[in-house]
């Protein structure tokens, strides 16, 4: 039946009733097609209702699984739920075998909040799918029900749906991955860090338990860690290990870090986003020789990449498999990190027409704000600040968020620069559009205090901790203030232990507990969170405050040497510039 065909597809062109023909059938006849045409034509005169019911009809009689896809479409296309529903519950009934409508009939039961249903069909498509298909189905799970309003029950469901899945090898760790993810999004923590070790245990080498106990490493680090260590022991994947690094710089374990990135680059040495993560590391850490190194190699793999995907085609499927977790906008966004780096280091050593050169290769896509930033800060260095700020003020922004950063970027250049008023009303403008923006209300705090304005300081800080009472930078802020002013001390210590407790391992965070130690008189105390606080993140304000308490211990020459070290880490930093003054230091 092939001539019927191409004059079914005329009718369809000149009626502009629908941009697809029907399928081929073998059982379409004469009544049929007009059946059709006349359901397609009621759609067309916007009564979807009457033309679902037509070829619905149609569908059952030919059992043509296009028909049956077409009906249930309709059903959405009016906003009739239970229709849709029958049409697909037909479908599944006329194919047994149709993935597609039972693809279908989950999302209807889902959208229609008929969740325990859309647990047992979810259980009836899974097993329905041969073995080598079922794990990435189960997968694409956490997805297929993000829209569900109660999570624990959703969560349930899934657990129960996959109760089989578990018990196969085959399965098991991405049937617990799954679980464990819907677990995390419902809040259950603990069960979500035992799916993982379940999932784990299932498989050692599946990746999906390792990714779901990483994104659990901050909130029960002492339920996933184990199973972490025993994964990086061995011949991790780069992607994972890379993820590891990554979340034990959220957690400010820098040095740790540090070991993961350097023993990433050493397994994997052509893994372009390992070299990117270390450099930019080591360029925090202000090893800058060694980033250089690690940053320069990201470019040239990068680079090759390039090479590589386009003389394979758009796709880049046959790329270095070093780089495979990259895609084309995680490289070109890679590049102007690397790119604002090396400007970084340069900028730092001195090197200005280096900087500029630097600045000059990031790809044009990348954030004209950022760009802007760096151009400011290095015209500032040469004393051209008239033309930083102006370049700043030049940026154009496309959209509320970005007008928001534009504003913070002026405020902050303008609070380094010391012009406390000019950065005043430029926050206080933006608050104008965005009163509820804590980003913006820390900025407009850190100026108060620069004016002495320590109550509305205060005032914003604790609204601030009300606002995020899980950020600890608020806490640890009006803490720290109140230490260094020497005043309060009981309150700040309970302020700054608060901070410690949401951020253990912040140094910036152990410095003001140092800080602290120092101002109460217990120096050995203060020496050591400072000491441990520098050697994980060296910084030249926490030089400032180590150096004072070497100095007062009567060791001068240590008190000397970490003075210079902070002096080459940040040249202007105003507190150890005034620690230097204090004690008639000269470097």
């Amino acid at each position: 039946m092939k001539n019927w065909f191409s004059s079914i597809a005329l009718v369809w062109a000149t009626t502009g009733v629908c941009a697809q023909p029907p399928v081929q059938n073998s059982n379409l006849n004469a009544v049929l097609f007009y059946q059709l045409l006349l359901g397609e034509l009621n759609v067309r005169a916007g009564e979807p209702g009457s033309g679902f019911a037509i070829i619905l009809d149609a569908a059952r009689k030919t059992k043509d699984e296009a028909l049956f896809q077409r009906a249930t479409e309709l059903a959405l296309q009016s906003r009739s739920g239970d229709a849709a529903l029958q049409a697909a519950r037909s479908w599944k009934s006329s194919l047994p075998e149709s993935q597609e409508a039972n693809r279908y009939i989950l999302q209807i039961l889902l959208a229609l909040n008929r969740v325990e249903e859309a647990g047992q069909a979810l259980r009836a498509s899974i097993f329905s799918l041969p073995l080598q298909e079922q794990s990435a189905a189960i997968g694409s799970i956490p997805r297929v029900f993000s829209r569900v309003q109660d999570k624990n029950f959703a969560a349930k469901v899934v657990e129960q749906a996959l109760s089989a899945a578990i018990q196969n090898p085959e399965t098991a760790a991405t049937a617990w991955t799954t679980i464990g993810r819907m677990k995390r999004e419902a809040g259950e923590i603990q069960p979500a860090a035992e799916a993982a070790r379940a999932g784990h245990a299932a498989n050692g080498k599946a990746p999906g338990p390792i990714m779901l106990a990483l994104s659990l490493l901050n909130v029960v680090p002492s339920e996933v860690q184990p199973m972490i260590t025993r994964y990086m022991a061995g011949d991790a994947l780069p992607d994972l290990r890379l993820g590891y690094a990554r979340s034990l710089i959220d957690l400010n374990e820098m040095q740790l870090a540090l070991v993961q990135l350097n023993l990433l680059s050493k397994q994997n040495p052509d893994f372009a986003l390992g070299w990117l993560f270390l450099g930019l590391l080591q360029t925090d850490l202000s090893q800058f020789a060694a980033a250089e190194l690690s940053l320069q190699r990201f470019i040239k793999l990068n680079a090759s990449t390039d090479t590589t995907n386009a003389a394979n085609g758009p796709s880049g499927t046959s790329g270095t498999s070093g780089t495979s977790g990259t895609s084309g906008t995680d490289a070109s966004g890679g590049l102007s990190e690397a790119y604002f780096a090396l400007s970084q280091i340069a900028q730092k050593q001195g090197q200005l027409a280096q900087v500029d050169q630097w600045l000059a290769r990031i790809p044009p896509d990348s954030d004209p704000l950022k760009i802007a930033s760096r151009r400011a800060a290095l015209l500032a260095q040469q004393g051209r600040k008239a033309e930083g700020l102006n370049l700043l003020e030049q940026v154009k922004v496309s959209n509320p968020q970005a007008a928001k950063q534009k504003a913070l970027a002026i405020s902050q250049w303008l609070r380094d620069d010391k012009q406390f008023n000019a950065a005043l009303t430029t926050i206080e403008e933006a608050l104008t559009k965005f009163p509820a923006d804590t980003d913006l209300q820390s900025e407009l705090a850190m100026i108060c205090e620069k004016l002495g304005r320590y109550e509305q300081m205060e005032s914003l800080l604790r609204g601030i901790m009300k606002a995020k009472p899980n950020d600890p930078h608020a806490f640890n802020a009006l803490g720290y203030s109140l230490a260094d002013r020497n005043t309060r001390l009981d309150e700040a210590r309970q302020l700054i232990l608060k901070a410690i407790q949401l951020a253990p391992r912040d140094p910036f965070i152990q410095d003001s507990l140092g800080w602290l130690e120092y101002r109460v008189g217990n120096t050995k105390e203060a020496l050591r969170i400072l000491e441990a606080a520098y050697k994980a993140r060296p910084d030249a304000e926490i030089a400032a405050h180590l150096g004072e308490v070497y100095w007062i211990l009567g060791q001068q020459d240590k008190a000397g040497s970490i003075w210079r070290e902070g002096l080459l880490l940040k040249s202007d930093n105003e507190t150890l510039l005034e620690t230097l003054k204090q004690f008639k230091f000269t470097p």
